[in-house]
């Protein structure tokens, strides 16, 4: 794990964190997502990732856990271990703690026999049921102890309101007393300094025998405790002692009770906590519908799809790049406000993302690799205080990135020697990129100098990428083409925008013949690039409608070879049902016959009766044949080797039987 706040900060990563932080359950959850590092251990990159990937795999599976907004009892549980008596505010944000403990201890007993790696981290809660109970039903709320807190605490307390209730009965029967009301300011019951008394109009004092406990602001009112009741307010205020006396010896049990479970309260915390940051993580990734990368630690960068997610998805434009595997340095071309710097940023940020543990918003077969640094150089870095131009800034910058980078750094410049001469800045910006490329270093750099995009093509592990614009519209498409150089497009966005040819033709003729072929080259390639991307679009939509077709033929070949089964099947059916009919019949009528032999005792008739009965059975075994006819198998172009002639013995195909030729037909 490494920190340097100023290279993540380039590339946003402290925001990425702050909105992570919205999903986390408490401060001090909120606390661990914002310090989340990236981590360089290849292993423990993967670890996380798991623990992640296996978070968000439950919440889909099991719906995510409920996490309560509990507070670090570290304090708390400190000084009970002193000795000292917690506040029922404290005592209840334990017994949240343990509630949290046990819904989540609850929430896991579904998923024990689901394999996944958060089984230890779940392990670290061991829910105490026992003293949630008891801390929930003493304390109502932070200011009101329950009746049942104990049995004495009832008692007290019942004593208490007998006492009130006999006190209001005797105070009831002075304010509505004939002799009373005509000195009272009003006939109500109050309660000064938590002693019944009643208000005696100021010039009656005397008239009304009591103690004088307070008056109204005016003083025309005097708040007297009359002496009948004295002896029963001074009994309330005994048991309301001996009440609080009870109620600071229950609070004392209950701060005993947590000391006694002082580690695992504190451990049960920091379970929680460390398991909300991973589910933080997850639903932090399913609202920007994030994915899990390949992890690797080869160097190699695939993101397919990959969208920055700080922008509106909206409006996000996807793309798509390879970098450390055919070649280990990019160089990304194009106009102004064309995607440049989302594109750096987007590989930057989602790497750093992926070593945190985060899911990333990218599509299928995406890879990161884990590196030990991730060096930026994107922004204004100009500083006033420091008197350093933009160009000094960033070569200061740029100075330090070469002094630390190695083979297992991933290197991101913006504009890389922008801000001086355009010959020097070419040539040193070509210069700093050779000198990475030699440190094995994974890099990616923006730029409008020609000579890079030249370096690019002419150097072997460089490859050119440029981000694509619209000159019909003037505006920028963000679409990332990999492998072709962009270009500046200063010209023909001008002529667009109403400048005069003229001007155009004379800059063009000031362009040095070597950078105005490289031009010519650069857009003949972009042109046949989009002929190439016409073509390729049309036949895939060529390919996509045979396969429509394609479908379309063999679901209706289907359909008729069912329909056909379907048919015959029908017509066997019906077939077999004549049939039976006709051999119901024709066996009713057999019957018949032996009836009628039976009275018939000549052997001529009997002879007869027979043929005919065989006769009937022959016709029905026909009739059988017929509706179930057999399929005839496919010739497979087989010839006799000469004619048949009787006594041959042949194969029958189409009933899979052998016969013998015997004249002009054939017996099985």
């Amino acid at each position: 794990m490494y920190n340097d706040q100023k290279h993540f900060n380039s590339l946003e990563l402290d925001k990425i964190l702050v909105k992570a932080s919205a999903f986390a359950c408490c401060e001090k959850a909120k606390a661990a997502v914002l310090s989340l590092c990236p981590i360089t251990d290849f292993n423990e990159v993967k670890k996380q990732m798991q623990k992640t990937s296996d978070a968000f795999s439950l919440s889909l599976r099991f719906g995510s856990p409920t996490f309560l907004n509990v507070h670090e009892p570290d304090n708390d549980i400190n000084l009970c271990q002193a000795g000292a008596t917690l506040t029922p505010k404290q005592l209840l944000n334990i017994a949240a703690i343990l509630r949290q403990i046990r819904l989540l201890k609850e929430w896991y007993s579904q998923c024990e026999n689901v394999e996944n790696s958060l089984n230890i981290d779940f392990m670290d809660i061991i829910p105490n049921k026992l003293l949630e109970e008891k801390i929930s039903n003493a304390l109502i709320s932070e200011d009101t102890i329950s009746d049942h807190a104990s049995d004495e605490l009832y008692a007290i307390r019942r004593k208490i309101r007998q006492a009130e209730s006999r006190i209001r009965e005797q105070i009831e029967k002075i304010i509505k007393s004939q002799t009373y009301q005509k000195y009272l300011q009003d006939s109500i019951v109050t309660i000064r300094d938590g002693r019944f008394v009643v208000p005696v109009k100021s010039e009656h004092r005397n008239e009304v025998a009591g103690l004088v406990h307070d008056s109204s602001a005016s003083g025309a009112t005097l708040f007297i405790e009359p002496m009948a009741v004295v002896e029963a307010n001074n009994e309330i205020r005994v048991l309301q002692n001996k009440e609080q006396d009870e109620i600071e010896r229950i609070l004392a049990d209950l701060s005993a009770k947590c000391a006694e479970n002082a580690e695992q309260i504190k451990g049960g915390f920091e379970a929680v906590v460390q398991i909300n940051v991973y589910f933080a993580k997850t639903n932090f990734g399913a609202k920007y519908n994030g994915n899990i990368p390949k992890i690797t630690d080869d160097g190699v960068i695939v993101l397919n799809k990959a969208r920055h997610p700080l922008i509106d998805p909206k409006k996000v434009v996807p793309i798509s790049l390879q970098l450390g595997k055919d070649f280990t340095g990019l160089i990304v071309t194009g106009p102004n406000t064309g995607g440049k710097t989302v594109t750096l940023k987007t590989i930057g940020l989602l790497t750093l993302m992926t070593m945190c543990g985060f899911m990333i918003p990218v599509g299928d077969n995406s890879q990161i690799s884990v590196f030990e640094k991730v060096l930026v150089d994107i922004g204004d870095e100009q500083s006033i205080e420091h008197n350093l131009s933009t160009f000094s800034a960033h070569m200061k910058n740029i100075i330090s990135i070469i002094s630390s980078c190695n083979s297992r750094s991933l290197v991101l410049i913006d504009e890389l020697g922008s801000g001086t001469d355009p010959v020097e800045g070419a040539a040193l910006a070509t210069s700093i990129l050779e000198k990475i490329k030699q440190k094995g270093c994974i890099f990616a750099t923006t730029t409008h100098y020609a000579e890079l995009k030249v370096y690019a093509l002419q150097t072997e592990g460089v490859q050119n990428a440029s981000c694509e614009f619209d000159v019909e519209t003037l505006k920028p498409t963000y679409k990332l083409i990999m492998g072709a150089p962009g270009r500046s497009n200063a010209f023909a966005i001008s002529s667009k925008l109403g400048l005069e040819n003229s001007i155009i033709e004379n800059a063009k003729h000031l362009i040095s013949t070597e950078n105005k072929r490289f031009e010519d080259v650069v857009e003949s390639l972009e042109n046949s690039r989009k002929d190439f991307e016409k073509q390729s679009t049309l036949l895939k939509e060529n390919n996509k409608e045979l396969e429509r077709l394609k479908k379309e033929i063999l679901q209706s070949n289907e359909d008729l070879f069912k329909k056909r089964e379907a048919e015959i099947e029908r017509a066997r059916q019906k077939a077999r049902n004549i049939v039976e009919t006709v051999q119901a019949q024709a066996l009713a009528m057999m019957n018949d016959l032996e009836k009628i032999k039976k009275d018939k005792d000549k052997q001529e008739f009997s002879a007869r009766v027979s043929a005919a009965k065989s006769q009937l059975k022959s016709k029905l075994n026909e009739m059988y044949d017929t509706a179930d006819p057999i399929t005839s198998k496919k010739d497979d172009g087989y010839v006799l080797p000469r004619e048949l002639v009787p006594g041959d013995t042949v194969n029958v195909v189409d009933i899979d039987k052998k016969g013998t030729k015997r004249c002009h037909e054939m017996r099985c």
